[in-house]
């Protein structure tokens, strides 16, 4: 099988192509990211990426792990203008296969993958053989899948629209945060207060608050953190604000699902705001539970510094027996 899998982003996509018919013959070919906004649709992706890969013959199938519900093989992405149609894109790239997963179905499938050198241990917590285990993380948006073995053992795993759920205010800082945003934009999910897109406003909130000129553009994450290093004080109270929201998020997912197997915090923002995530102050908020803190307390969570998790679990998902 000639392979293309794609890890599909509201900012950025990743691609390899892969040969091979079982986990052990797998070759990979010719790997590439691209920034989202540069393409019109996820065709025109393809495409380019099949032309830069410059090999002398076509891809047999593709999957792609999308951000977003899937509906009978049918996306709007959640973060990204394409709508895409599996039946549609096997006629028009002539390929034998199409399919498509949710992108964090993907992650969790390419939690199986990881290595001790791809995660940092957040919480050392022994991980209990078998458990579920649930992998969660910002980017662009704020995903969030989880993974139960079968009856044979072999785990199982199920996508979620979980970051949409209704944002909590945990303290009168975060309520004045919720009034600001649901002004402006009505429904307030978690996404809205813990994804690439809420760096900007979290950043005005904290001008606001602290009376500083507002920016004249958007402030992305990269930008929110130059300033903060840049010594910002809205940008540096921005940030301590993103991460406070963050941990009390992945306390939640860890109250919901109780992942003793592992609960995998995955995503670009992560990455780049490893030493945030490494601090006391990341554990002290997700474990600040009230009644149920030790149930936070005992669950084993890793950071995962492995930026090529999603297409890894888009290679082992197309490996795998369907």
């Amino acid at each position: 099988m000639e392979l293309i899998a794609g890890d599909i982003g509201g900012t950025k996509c990743r691609l390899a192509w892969v040969a091979g018919e079982t986990d052990r013959s797998r070759q990979l070919r010719f790997e590439c990211e691209y920034p989202s906004a540069g393409f019109a649709t996820a065709d025109d992706l393809i495409r380019q990426f099949i032309a830069d890969s410059e090999l002398p013959f076509p891809p047999d199938s593709l999957l792609l792990a999308l951000p977003g519900p899937l509906h009978a093989q049918h996306a709007a992405l959640t973060n990204l203008d394409w709508v895409l149609d599996a039946a549609d894109m096997r006629v028009s790239l002539g390929l034998a296969e199409v399919r498509f997963i949710n992108d964090f179905q993907a992650a969790a499938a390419g939690v199986a993958t990881l290595t001790a050198a791809d995660v940092v241990e957040l919480n050392p917590q022994p991980a209990e053989p078998g458990g579920v285990r649930a992998v969660t993380g910002a980017g662009t948006g704020l995903g969030l899948a989880f993974m139960a073995p079968d009856e044979g053992g072999r785990y199982r795993h199920y996508a979620s629209e979980g970051g949409h759920i209704d944002f909590a205010p945990a303290n009168a800082v975060q309520m004045r945060l919720l009034e600001r945003l649901r002004a402006e934009h009505g429904h307030v999910s978690w996404e809205r207060v813990v994804s690439g897109l809420a760096m900007n406003d979290l950043y005005r909130f904290c001008c606001i608050g602290l009376n500083t000129a507002l920016p004249e553009q958007p402030v992305d994450g990269a930008d929110l953190a130059a300033r903060a290093e840049s010594g910002d004080p809205a940008a540096g109270a921005a940030l301590d604000l993103f991460i406070d929201l963050y941990a009390a998020w992945v306390g939640n997912v860890a109250l919901l699902i109780q992942p003793r197997g592992g609960l995998y915090i995955a995503g670009g923002i992560a990455a780049h705001l490893q030493a945030r995530m490494q601090s006391p102050r990341f554990m002290a908020v997700a474990t600040d539970k009230g009644r149920m803190r030790s149930v936070v307390e005992r669950i084993p969570v890793f950071l995962v510094i492995n930026r090529r998790l999603g297409v890894l679990g888009a290679i082992a998902t197309a490996f795998a027996p369907h």
